[in-house]
């Protein structure tokens, strides 16, 4: 019972390093296409962003089924990763994004902190330049106004003007 309890805990603690990784590489990466709409006003209820629960609540499904058939103790990762999406239903899209039928906007704490953080997410156009990706872990919100400063910075600077730095560098050093 403890171990099963250590599993679902230890798969939760995982679903969120997996997600900031496959938030910034795969969603903001070659996944665009499904995430975009996240980035966008929405129109209904759904977005095509939401195609990314789906697939990982089959997985989740599939491992619970196996895992109740016997094999292994696969159906308390299952578990683990539908208590994640839970987490992330209620954090993520009712908190952050205010997919629920009533509005709360925290004043002070982590959830405040988790809140300006996933907006300084969607601070920037595109896929491009983004920063906290993660879902319940936030970065400080220092930090990460420090990032998009720097960002900001580097793309006002001309391109030229910094390659042209880059190159000369080494050169005075011969």
């Amino acid at each position: 019972m403890l171990l099963n309890a250590l599993i679902v805990i230890a798969t939760i603690a995982f679903m969120e390093l997996f997600s900031i990784v496959a938030h910034k590489y795969i969603m903001h990466g070659f996944g665009w296409g499904w995430h975009r709409s996240h980035h966008e006003p929405r129109t209904g209820w759904f977005e095509k962003n939401d195609l990314y629960a789906v697939v990982f609540a089959g997985i989740a499904i599939a491992l619970i089924w196996f895992g109740t058939r016997g094999y292994g103790r696969i159906e308390w990762i299952g578990a683990g990763m539908t208590g994640y999406g839970l987490l992330y239903f209620i954090a993520h899209d009712g908190l952050v994004h205010q997919r629920w039928p009533f509005r709360y906007v925290p004043r002070s704490g982590y959830f405040k902190r988790l809140y300006q953080a996933h907006r300084m997410h969607h601070a920037v156009e595109g896929k491009e330049g983004a920063v906290s990706f993660g879902f319940l872990y936030a970065p400080p919100v220092t930090k990460l106004k420090q990032q998009l400063q720097a960002q900001q910075n580097q793309l006002r600077s001309p391109r030229g003007q910094a390659a042209a730095t880059d190159h000369a560098a080494p050169a005075a050093r011969d």
